[in-house]
């Protein structure tokens, strides 16, 4: 399963928000510097979908703010 998440880094609230089918907004406090964000996104949202962090890649968006995560 494929979802798009919108990440707002350096946010000062770190929460996960559904927004549509397969659709998440995330704010999280890490800029994205060396990837740091990224793997925060990935940690918040394997808390969300109950998960683990390793069943979670990022497959598109390394540098953009829309990100396309692949669960499973």
């Amino acid at each position: 399963m494929k979802i798009e998440v919108m990440v707002k880094p350096g946010s000062s609230r770190q929460k996960i928000e559904e927004t549509g089918p397969n659709r998440y907004t995330a704010w999280v406090h890490e800029r994205p510097i060396e990837n740091k964000a990224n793997l925060a996104v990935i940690k918040l949202l394997a808390g969300h979908l109950k998960v683990p962090k390793s069943g979670i890649s990022l497959f598109k968006g390394a540098k953009s703010k829309n990100k396309i995560f692949e669960i499973g």
